[in-house]
């Protein structure tokens, strides 16, 4: 089944071209199906390629799957057109009487600067709370797990001696975790952060589940025991050159930053070993069958 989404946002026509069964509102709503629904809160600067990466993920499945766009009013995007913004993205006052089977709130670059200060932080945990209560099962993605962690549970983020950037061998802590259906003994993540949660902390906190971790990355995934939360530290909806990009940005800024680890085949730059694509595909698989599909009410 398909993904349901305007025609003419930008990631229509490439996820097409990718062979991504997409649907528009017209052609769905003569579908006598109850769509999943899936509220993103998009955090990130690059909206529209956040938007292509997390939609490719939710179209690989066999359900239909209809996404809402969510903004913050307390911050302007600043890399996104104000007609972009208007025509595809509805706020938390426009979404507040509704019910939500999923929701994804997105990383975002602002991991150095303390949770109270960034800009939208009293909206963030205002949408925190919502999704408890409005929202069957939500994914936290880098910053927004850390920002969740600290807002219910109080588990403070630390910085890293240098940037934690790279793709990560991986593995389950957990037997038969359904989240991890499938998986491969090691599997791979993308991790692009500076720094990380109190993972000290967070072990010790017994509302939450580790599922996850790397010898190198560390924590990689966790979930509340209720399964209404999962906190993604990394980012395996990246593109395969999405870690590329970031490396030559802040090479061009003048940072002093490392090759991202595990990544690139060869010293030129010109060829990526994408090995975690199979890895997404199956995480978000099985998040919306067994977290939200086969738990949430039909009548929302």
């Amino acid at each position: 089944m398909p993904i349901i989404i305007p025609r003419d946002l930008p990631a229509y026509g490439s996820l097409r071209e990718e062979k991504i069964f997409v649907m528009d509102d017209e052609r769905a709503i003569r579908q006598d199906i109850r769509p999943i629904e899936i509220a993103i809160l998009n955090l990130m600067p690059t909206k529209e390629t956040t938007e292509t990466q997390l939609l490719r993920l939710l179209g690989n499945s066999a359900l239909q799957v209809n996404v809402t766009l969510i903004k913050t009013d307390s911050y302007e995007a600043t890399h996104a057109s104000c007609e972009h913004m208007e025509k595809f993205y509805k706020s938390l006052d426009e979404v507040r009487g509704m019910k939500f089977d999923g929701m994804i709130v997105t990383g975002a670059p602002v991991e150095t600067i303390p949770f109270e200060e960034v800009k939208y932080w009293d909206e963030l945990t205002t949408i925190i709370d919502f999704a408890d209560k409005n929202v069957t099962s939500t994914i936290y993605v880098c910053w927004g797990a850390q920002a969740a962690l600290y807002y219910k549970y109080g588990i403070a983020k630390t910085p890293l001696e240098k940037k934690l950037f790279g793709v990560y061998a991986t593995h389950a802590t957990v037997k038969n975790d359904m989240l991890l259906k499938g998986m491969d003994d090691v599997f791979y993540i993308p991790h692009s952060r500076y720094t990380s949660t109190d993972e000290v902390a967070l072990r010790k906190n017994t509302a939450v589940k580790i599922l996850a971790e790397s010898d190198e990355a560390g924590i990689s995934i966790a979930k509340t025991h209720d399964n209404k939360s999962f906190f993604f530290m990394g980012h395996s909806e990246y593109d395969r050159f999405t870690l590329q990009n970031e490396y030559l940005r802040d090479l061009q800024k003048g940072l002093q930053t490392e090759p991202p680890a595990n990544y690139f085949t060869d010293g030129s730059m010109s060829r990526v070993d994408m090995k975690w694509r199979s890895t997404a595909n199956l995480i978000f698989y099985n998040w919306l069958n067994y977290y939200v599909y086969q738990v949430t009410p039909f009548e929302l």
